[in-house]
């Protein structure tokens, strides 16, 4: 069982930006692609950015494409959400996931941290 902990969400102003870690104590991470998504009050939950283990290849929702960058430290079994001007639609809660899929699609997310709470005010 892998688990997550997310940390560094709170309360920004639009236009600043906050990064988001994932930690998990689990040897075998660099073997799962790892990504985020968010949700919303009152919306599903919605894919946000993912990386491959291997490659290191990314990719993004078009919502946050260009703003938000996602990068992992396989040495210390970390993956980061570096989010740039932020908006008040990016208020959510972030989850960190790992799978072994394209984790775009939300079927092949295997794993799911708790969540940690993005609030933007405008």
């Amino acid at each position: 069982q892998v688990q997550l902990v997310e940390s560094g969400g709170g309360l920004v102003q639009a236009g600043g930006s906050l990064r988001l870690s994932c930690a998990t104590s689990d040897s075998t991470f660099t073997n799962y692609h790892m990504g985020w998504f968010r949700q919303a009050p009152g919306k599903d939950r919605e894919f946000v950015a993912r990386i491959r283990w291997g490659t290191g290849g990314t990719y993004y929702a078009g919502s946050v494409k260009d703003r938000f960058t996602i990068s992992r430290d396989n040495a210390k079994n970390t993956v980061y959400l570096q989010m740039n001007s932020l908006k008040p639609e990016d208020t959510a809660t972030y989850y960190c996931v790992a799978g072994g899929g394209p984790l775009e699609i939300q079927q092949y997310v295997d794993y799911w941290g708790q969540g940690t709470q993005v609030t933007v005010s405008s």
